[in-house]
């Protein structure tokens, strides 16, 4: 579960530059924006991996 809370904490701290970017029009909260975007999408690929391997390992198990 610990990489559900990292997903969880990432999302939750876009919130500010979101509201940055898209209200307010700060263009500084974008480019912080897209670096967080990148990590989730790192994040989102280590975490399909594991489910993966798990998956498949479940299945030479049995």
């Amino acid at each position: 579960m610990d990489k559900y809370e990292q997903l969880k904490q990432l999302v939750l701290s876009m919130e500010d530059d979101f509201r940055k970017f898209y209200e307010k029009e700060q263009n500084a909260a974008g480019t912080r924006l897209r670096k967080a975007l990148s990590e989730l999408k790192k994040l989102s690929q280590d975490v399909r991996n594991d489910v993966q391997d798990i998956k498949t390992n479940r299945k030479d198990t049995k």
